[in-house]
């Protein structure tokens, strides 16, 4: 599954099958980081979203942050040095295995999507810090078998792997809730104690105008989002141990000094959560 792509017809066809016309949730946060890999589609998307809720411009920046400190303590304060990521998106700046590997170059990262347009991107800019390692999965989250078959090729999972689920596209695609826990609890399954999971998340009882603009969102795109509840959110790492501060909105999880600052809540809700 991670061979050449450039060899395989079938990648190249979904490639160039890539809908313009329709929002895409991966160039729809590319264009909130200013990014130019977004369409108009995806632009009229996020303006109509945002006139609804402003706040849904803040969502990139403070997903971010969290991304960045989530990976930030899972490798100088949790020991974790192998990495699953499923759904890696465009518009994080800096991708995991940067900020991993600047704390130790060993670090192995494989990337899990399925969106050709970002799978195209990642193979060209994803380059491991000598010592550590790097690849790209072509794979849906509800595929746990090919996930971690074609993982294994680059990780040990005898080992801790840290799953990190840090996308819109990823758990929130799912709409119906023991599916996306299902999904969870198999990629789980595969690893080992001391082995992490995180998530964020679309809140659907933090910001009183998200969910209207997540129905302006859903009336466009191809690919509902569904945001849940906190208790909903909870569940999806049900027999986990939570690392403090727990399940809170993404700027409340372990806030660094250079963060990004909001006027409004965030409508996500993030967690780290460990294997037993």
């Amino acid at each position: 599954m991670m061979d050449d792509w450039r060899e395989d017809t079938t990648r190249r066809a979904r490639a160039e099958r890539i809908d313009t016309a329709t929002p895409n949730t991966a160039r729809a946060a590319d264009y909130l980081s200013g990014g130019r890999d977004n369409f108009e589609a995806d632009r009229k998307a996020v303006r109509a979203m945002v006139a609804v809720a402003p706040v849904v411009a803040a969502i990139v920046p403070a997903a971010r942050a969290f991304h960045e400190r989530v990976v930030r303590y899972l490798v100088g304060e949790a020991g974790v040095r192998q990495f699953l990521v499923i759904r890696t998106g465009l518009a994080i700046s800096r991708r995991t295995h940067e900020i991993a590997q600047s704390v130790d170059p060993r670090c192995r990262i494989v990337y899990v999507d399925d969106d050709p347009m970002v799978l195209t991107h990642a193979r060209a800019l994803t380059t491991s810090a000598p010592g550590g390692a790097t690849s790209c999965l072509d794979a849906d989250v509800r595929d746990c078998a090919g996930i971690v078959a074609g993982a294994r090729e680059t990780l040990d999972f005898s080992r801790p792997v840290a799953i990190l689920l840090l996308s819109v596209s990823g758990l929130s695609f799912i709409a119906d809730t023991a599916a996306a826990t299902a999904a969870v609890s198999a990629l789980v399954a595969a690893t080992r104690s001391g082995s992490y999971v995180a998530l964020y998340h679309p809140a659907s009882d933090l910001h009183p105008a998200y969910p209207a603009a997540i129905r302006q969102w859903n009336r466009l795109a191809s690919q509902p989002i569904t945001p849940r509840s906190r208790e909903k959110i909870a569940g999806l790492v049900a027999g986990l141990e939570p690392v403090p501060p727990g399940l809170v909105p993404i700027c409340d999880w372990r806030p660094a000094a250079g963060d990004p600052r909001f006027d409004d809540v965030i409508p996500f809700y993030g967690v780290v959560a460990r294997k037993p």
